[in-house]
C-alpha cells in the first residue's frame, strides 16, 4: 500500500511540475491534472484543425453542395462547402503538379486546415480571406464543380465525382454512392489517359492503353493483392459501361492499377464468377491525377463486330507498348 501511495504521489508531483503548479496538496493535484487534461484536449484540437498532409488530387469531403472556390495571392485556396448540414471551411495550401514515380521521396500532397485557417494562424481566417482568382481558362475539366486561375498563371480547380462504387453494377450502398470533392492545383498540361478498343480472344469488347503526365508514365510501387495502392503513386482506373447487363444508364464495371514502371494497362469485358459481360454503348474510364493535378476521364465507344484486319493493327499496338501483363491475343 506504500509502495502504491509513493508512485501516486509522484505521478501527481511529475503532472504538477507539467503544469507549472507545486504538489502542495490534493486540490493542488486535481488542478494539475485538469492543466494537464486541458493541455492536452488543446493540443489534440489543433492538431486535428491542422489536419494531415493528403494524397492524390486531393479528397476534401463527401456529399458536399454549395460549393465555393477561392484562392489568394499568397498560393492558398479557401474551399467553402456544406455537407452534413454544417457549412465547412478548408484551407488548403503547398502543393502543386506532381512528381515522377520514384521510391526516393514521397508524391506531392496539400497541407488541409479544416478548421478554415485557425490550425495555421490561430484565427477564424476564412472570414477575412480575399480571393484573387479570376475566371477559368484552362483546359476541358472532367466532372468539374468549379475552378480558377491564380495570380501566378496557375490553376485551381474542385472536381467531384463517384469513385467508390462497387464493381459489375452492383447496387451501391450510402458510402459506396457518395460524391467525392477533390481539389487540384497545376500549372502546364494535364495528364493524359489514353485509351483504344479491340478485342479480347476475338469477342469480348477490350480496353488498352496508358496513363501519362509530363511524358512520364503514372504508376506506384506497392499495392495488395486485390490491387489496392499502398504508396501515394498508384493510380486505378475506374470504368464505367453504359446501358449494358448490369442496368440502364452508367454502372461501374471495374477497377485496375497501371502497371509498374510502364502507367499500361488492359481490361476485357468478359463474364467475371457469377456476373455477366459487362458490354455497353459506351464506357467511359476515370483516374485521379498524380500528386495534385486535375482527375482525368476518357469516354469511347466499343469496337463493334469483330474485324480481322482491325484487330491484327490493334494487336501491334498493344505489343509496341511492350508491358508483358498487356498481351495481344
Amino acid at each position: 500500500m506504500r509502495s502504491r501511495r509513493l508512485r501516486e504521489t509522484r505521478s501527481y508531483h511529475r503532472l504538477s511540475l507539467v503544469s507549472g503548479v507545486p504538489a502542495n496538496g490534493r486540490v493542488a493535484d486535481r488542478f494539475a491534472v485538469r492543466q494537464v487534461i486541458l493541455l492536452v484536449v488543446v493540443a489534440v484540437v489543433a492538431a486535428s484543425a491542422l489536419g494531415s498532409t493528403a494524397r492524390a488530387s486531393d479528397l476534401i469531403d463527401r456529399n458536399t453542395h454549395g460549393v465555393t472556390l477561392k484562392v489568394n495571392r499568397k498560393g492558398e485556396a479557401l474551399i467553402t462547402y456544406t455537407a452534413g448540414g454544417k457549412r465547412k471551411h478548408v484551407l488548403a495550401w503547398g502543393a502543386m503538379n506532381a512528381l515522377a514515380p520514384t521510391t526516393a521521396r514521397p508524391q506531392i500532397s496539400f497541407r488541409l486546415d479544416y478548421a478554415g485557417g485557425w490550425g495555421k494562424y490561430h484565427r477564424d481566417y476564412w472570414k477575412t480571406f480575399r480571393s484573387s482568382c479570376t475566371k477559368y481558362d484552362g483546359p476541358a475539366l472532367a466532372w468539374k464543380v468549379t475552378a480558377c486561375k491564380a495570380p501566378d498563371g496557375s490553376y485551381w480547380a474542385l472536381q467531384a465525382w463517384q469513385r467508390g462504387l462497387p464493381n459489375y453494377g452492383v447496387v451501391p450502398n450510402f458510402a459506396q454512392a457518395s460524391w467525392e470533392l477533390r481539389l487540384s492545383h497545376w500549372r502546364g498540361a494535364l495528364p493524359v489517359l489514353q485509351i483504344d478498343t479491340d478485342w479480347a480472344w476475338h469477342q469480348w469488347d477490350h480496353l488498352f492503353g496508358t496513363f501519362t503526365y509530363a511524358n512520364q508514365p503514372v504508376f506506384g510501387f506497392r499495392s495488395t493483392s486485390s490491387g489496392v495502392p499502398l504508396d501515394a503513386y498508384g493510380r486505378n482506373i475506374y470504368v464505367d459501361t453504359f446501358d449494358s447487363a448490369y442496368g440502364q444508364g452508367w454502372k461501374r464495371e471495374n477497377s485496375f492499377l497501371t502497371h509498374t514502371h510502364t502507367g499500361v494497362f488492359c481490361y476485357s469485358f468478359n463474364p467475371h464468377g457469377s456476373h455477366p459481360a459487362g458490354k455497353g454503348t459506351k464506357y467511359r474510364a476515370t483516374v485521379e491525377g498524380p500528386g495534385v493535378t486535375p482527375d482525368v476521364m476518357w469516354q469511347g465507344l466499343p469496337a463493334g463486330a469483330y474485324d480481322k484486319t482491325v484487330d491484327l493493327q490493334k494487336n501491334a499496338l498493344i505489343t509496341e507498348l511492350g508491358d508483358r501483363k498487356c498481351r495481344a491475343n
